[in-house]
Order: C-alpha cells, then sequence, then structure tokens
C-alpha cells in the first residue's frame, strides 16, 4: 500500500484554548526538523485544526515513521491514502481496493467512521458510513460490524480529496520541544542522566547540557560515550549544546584537601556550581540531573539537601521516585541502555570513597569547603574557561 500522507494526532496540545495555535505551530517545526534527513519531500501543514505531513513522490516509509515517532507531542501516526474525488461509486471501490491491501485477513470486525470537512459533499457522514459499510460487507462476507470494539476503525475524510486510514502508530507523547524554556543536563556515562534528559524534553523543554570529563582517570573513549549518548538523545530532543569539562585539577584539590567520606559530596556540589554557571549563562531555566532517592549514597534525602543548597536555580529531578528496573526500561526503550553500560569510567567512579557519607550535615560540609579557599577561585575559573563546547545532532 502507498501512502501519500501522515495525519499527526496530538494529545495535550488540544487543550491549550487561545494559545494552542502556537503549540501547533512548534509541533510542525519539529516535525520538519526530524524529518530534514529524510530522503524524500514532505510539505507539512495546518488544515482544519489538524497537523498533515504530504509526501511529494518516493520516499522512504520505515525511515519516515521512524523520525515522526521521535517528536514529542505525537501520540499517533495515521498513514493516510489519499485518492481524487470521482464519486461515491469509485470511492466504494477504493476502499474495497484499501481493505483488501491492508487487511489479507479478513476475518475481522470494522467500523467506518466518516468526517465530512467539504460541506457540499451529497452525502453527510451516518450516510457515507451506512454506505460504505454495507460495500465492505458485500465484498467480504466474513468481516462483521462492531460499532464499539472494532478490529479496524475505517476513517473517511472527505475534503478537496479523500482521505482513507485505519492505522494509528503510537507517538513518543508529551510536549514539543522548546515550548516550555530550555534546562542544563547534567550528563554522565551512567544510565540514568540520558533517561532523565529524554524525560524532561518530553515535557516541551530544550535541553543543554554538561559533562565532567577527569583526564588521564578517564579515557577519551569515556568522552566519547557521552558524545554518544547526547546523540542518541538528540534524536528526540533536537540538537544539544555539550560543555565538556576538565574536572581532573578541581577533583585532585577536593581530595587533597577534604575528609574522603565527603568527597562524593563537596565533588558534587562542584559540579553544580559549574552547571549553574553555564545554565545562568546561556539562559536556562533550571538544572536536570538522573538522581533518584537512595539509589546511591549521594543521592539519599540528606544528600540531596546539602547539594540542592549549593544551586540558586531549580534542581529538576524526573526519576526521583523510580527504581533501577524502571529507569532501565526506559533507556532500553530509547536506545540509550547499551551505549550507557559500556564499561568506560566516568569521573564520579574514579574519585570515590570507600565509605561515603549518607547523613551529610551542610554546616560540616560547608566548613570543610573553607578548606580549598585558596585554590579553588582559580581552578572553578579555569574549568568554566576551558571548557569545550560540541554541538551534538
Amino acid at each position: 500500500m502507498e501512502f501519500h500522507s501522515f495525519l499527526i494526532k496530538y494529545g495535550e496540545i488540544g487543550i491549550k484554548g487561545k494559545n494552542r495555535y502556537l503549540f501547533e505551530d512548534a509541533l510542525m517545526r519539529q516535525i520538519k526538523f526530524a524529518l530534514k534527513e529524510v530522503d524524500g519531500k514532505f510539505f507539512v501543514h495546518k488544515c482544519h485544526g489538524r497537523v498533515y505531513v504530504d509526501c511529494e513522490g518516493r520516499y522512504d516509509y520505515e525511515e519516515t515513521v521512524e523520525r515522526l515517532k521521535s517528536v514529542f507531542g505525537i501520540v499517533g501516526i495515521c498513514p493516510v491514502v489519499r485518492i481524487e474525488d470521482k464519486g461515491f461509486e469509485e470511492l466504494q471501490k477504493d476502499v474495497i481496493h484499501f481493505i483488501e491491501e491492508m487487511y489479507p485477513d479478513k476475518k475481522k470486525t470494522f467500523k467506518v467512521e466518516a468526517r465530512r470537512a467539504k460541506k457540499q459533499y451529497p452525502m453527510n457522514s451516518m450516510e457515507i458510513n451506512c454506505e460504505l459499510g454495507g460495500a465492505i460487507l458485500d465484498a467480504f462476507p466474513e468481516m462483521k460490524v462492531d460499532v464499539h470494539h472494532p478490529d479496524i476503525r475505517l476513517n473517511v475524510e472527505i475534503r478537496e480529496e479523500i482521505y482513507l486510514y485505519s492505522e494509528i502508530i503510537p507517538g513518543p507523547g508529551g510536549m514539543p520541544v522548546g515550548t516550555n524554556g530550555s534546562a542544563m543536563l547534567l550528563l554522565s556515562g551512567g544510565i540514568d542522566s540520558p533517561v532523565a534528559g529524554y524525560m524532561v524534553a518530553k515535557r516541551g523543554v530544550e535541553l543543554e547540557a554538561v559533562y565532567f570529563h577527569a583526564p588521564p582517570y578517564t579515557s577519551e573513549r569515556a568522552k566519547e560515550k557521552v558524545v554518544d549518548l547526547a546523540g542518541i538523545v538528540s534524536k528526540y530532543a533536537g540538537p544539544i549544546k555539550l560543555h565538556v569539562v576538565n574536572f581532573t585539577d578541581i577533583q585532585l584539590y577536593i581530595y587533597e584537601q577534604c575528609p574522603h567520606e565527603e568527597l562524593t559530596i563537596i565533588m558534587r556540589r562542584y559540579m553544580m556550581k559549574i552547571a549553574e554557571y553555564f545554565a545562568k549563562k546561556d539562559g536556562c531555566l533550571g538544572l536536570v540531573t538522573g538522581e533518584s532517592i537512595g539509589q546511591v549514597a549521594s543521592q539519599t534525602m540528606q544528600s540531596l539537601a546539602v547539594t540542592n543548597a549549593v544551586c540558586t536555580m531549580p534542581v529538576y529531578r524526573p526519576l526521583i521516585g523510580f527504581d533501577k528496573k524502571e529507569i532501565v526500561e526506559i533507556s532500553e526503550k530509547i536506545d540509550t541502555y547499551e551505549t550507557s553500560i559500556q564499561p568506560y569510567e566516568d569521573c564520579c567512579t574514579i574519585f570515590v570513597a570507600k565509605h561515603p557519607v549518607t547523613k551529610p550535615n551542610l554546616e560540616r560540609i560547608e566548613k570543610s569547603e573553607e578548606n580549598l579557599n585558596e585554590k579553588m577561585a582559580s581552578l572553578f575559573r579555569e574549568a568554566v574557561e576551558t571548557a569545550e563546547i560540541i554541538l551534538v545532532k
């Protein structure tokens, strides 16, 4: 079956009232961007409160569907056959041909749902439903009508052309990226942070990211792994500006000057400070991390409170109530899992204490950080000024 268009179904956008057009326009921009690399010509447009992708000439159907399935805001993708209006008798023939091609197994129930956007059409929607349903039953006696729970829901839209479709391919849902501001993701090479980025992007948030590199303790391949993860997330979130920060000197200084059981918390606080520096510089509205309560020592309620205390921006933790199994399932769904489990250490796992504090006290942590006053300002400045910027697509 050759499909000439895709009807794009959206969810929450439909309840946005007077601002609905802004979200529709953002969705159309994201669709155009997603299809930019696909072979073929596409015309993305709105018509009667619906979004369509018209395909001109030959195109790669499978790749087109895969790209559309990565666009946040889409809840359903309906492959459409467009036919010329040559009268109702020809329409009946076209519908029978559509069923013949789409469903080799005819032992199914069906329902016809007509929508008459062209009001001068000589039959109303109910008449179209009845007549087409009768034609299908005559052509395929083994099929049966079920108006409540049909196997096949045949949609017939009467426009200047006639649109036929019956399949709804699930989309990712959510909101179009860019409709809810931007945020800075602390991206490591692990399983959690790419999933956190995906989930925030799904709510319409544009992403930037910061990665803390610790050469020679972490390899160049560890950095490439994070770039690869950012690339996978960008399939859904759009281009990601990745800040690669050389964190080695700061980590060694903390290691030399602070109690080792506090190393992870203090290191984490300086990561948040650096991430916030870039976030403010680029106009982001918050930070995003992949933390989940109690998963490791730095993610207890007490540890998270001490980490938060160093930030002036909101910190969003979309995985806060998830267990590891749930996070892994999402990472597998979005194809980050296999990359995340590659055995390349990140800076967090290299500089970890044998017995990290799990219930840190903020006053004590701040007291320990006073040991860093001599050199930390210059180390911080060097880290942010020498950060490498990579635009990941």
